[in-house]
C-alpha cells in the first residue's frame, strides 16, 4: 500500500491512471485557490467571504492528506530510508518545503497568537501553493534543471551586476549630493536610481541634473543593457542544452540504452 501511494504521489508514470486523476485534480486545486486568494483581495467579492474560507478549509484538508501521505510513504524510495532520518531527509527537500508552506498560513494563527496585520500577511503566503505546481509541470522542471546547471554562471553574472551597481550609485551620490541633497542623500538612497537605470526602467522619480551626473547616467544605462542581458543569455542557452539533452534521451532506449532508429 504505501509503495503503490508513493507511486501515485511521486512517481506517476504513463500508464498510472490514479496517478494520471490525482495530478490533473491536485494542478486544479492549485489553480483555483491561486484564482481564490487573487479574487479575495477585490471588495465586490466579499459578499462570497464565506465560500472562499469553506474552499480554504476543504483545500487545506486535501494538501495537509497529500502532505501527510507524501511524508509516510517517503520510505519506499532508496533515497530516503529510514523511519526518522529518511522522513527528515524527504522533509527538508524543496518541494516538500513548499507542500509544508503551502499548509503552514491556516495552521499558524491557531498555534501562535498574532495580530490581525500580521494574519493577512500569514494568509497572503497562499500564493505559495502556485509553486506546488513544479510537481506537475515539464516547463517548471526544466526550468529548475536549467537553474540548477547555470547556476555558478548566473551567480558570477549576478555579483558583476552587483559591483557595477555599488559603483555607479557610489559615483552618482558624490556628484549629485550637493547639486539634490534630498534625493541623493546616501549611496543607499542613490541604489534605487542605480537599480532604475541599470534595469533601463527609469521610472522618472530620480534622475540627475548636473552635467557630470547625467554622463554618468548615459554610461550607466549603456552598460546595464549589455550587464542584465548576461542572466538573460546564460538561462537562454541553459534551455537549448536542456531541449537537446531531452531529445537524445527520448532516443535511446530506456532498456538497453542504445540509440532507436
Amino acid at each position: 500500500m504505501k509503495n503503490r501511494i508513493f507511486k501515485i504521489l511521486e512517481k506517476a508514470t504513463p500508464g498510472n491512471l490514479p496517478a494520471k486523476i490525482f495530478n490533473i485534480f491536485i494542478i486544479t486545486l492549485i489553480i483555483l485557490n491561486v484564482l481564490a486568494v487573487i479574487l479575495g483581495t477585490v471588495k465586490s467579492f466579499s459578499q462570497y467571504t464565506v465560500v472562499f474560507r469553506i474552499f480554504e478549509i476543504f483545500s487545506v484538508i486535501i494538501f495537509t492528506v497529500e502532505y501527510i501521505l507524501r511524508l509516510w510513504s517517503c520510505t519506499t524510495d532508496d533515497r530516503f530510508k529510514g523511519a526518522v532520518t529518511g522522513r527528515i531527509k524527504f522533509a527538508v527537500t524543496p518541494l516538500s518545503l513548499i507542500d509544508l508552506m503551502a499548509i503552514l498560513p491556516f495552521y499558524l494563527p491557531m498555534i501562535i497568537p498574532i495580530d490581525l496585520r500580521f494574519i493577512r500577511i500569514v494568509r497572503l503566503l497562499r500564493l505559495f501553493r502556485i509553486f506546488k505546481l513544479g510537481r506537475y509541470s515539464d516547463s517548471l522542471k526544466t526550468f529548475s534543471n536549467v537553474l540548477k546547471r547555470k547556476k555558478e554562471e548566473l551567480f558570477m553574472s549576478i555579483f558583476i551586476i552587483l559591483i557595477l551597481l555599488i559603483v555607479a550609485s557610489s559615483l552618482m551620490y558624490f556628484v549629485e549630493c550637493d547639486a539634490q541633497p534630498k534625493i541623493f542623500s546616501s549611496i543607499p538612497a542613490a541604489m534605487w536610481w542605480g537599480v532604475t537605470t541599470l534595469t533601463t526602467v527609469g521610472y522618472g522619480d530620480i534622475y540627475p541634473i548636473t552635467h557630470i551626473g547625467k554622463f554618468i547616467g548615459a554610461i550607466i544605462a549603456l552598460l546595464g543593457i549589455g550587464m542584465f542581458a548576461l542572466p538573460t543569455g546564460i538561462i537562454g542557452s541553459g534551455f537549448i542544452e536542456e531541449v537537446h539533452k531531452k531529445r537524445e534521451e527520448t532516443r535511446k532506449c530506456p532498456h538497453c540504452g542504445k540509440d532507436i532508429d
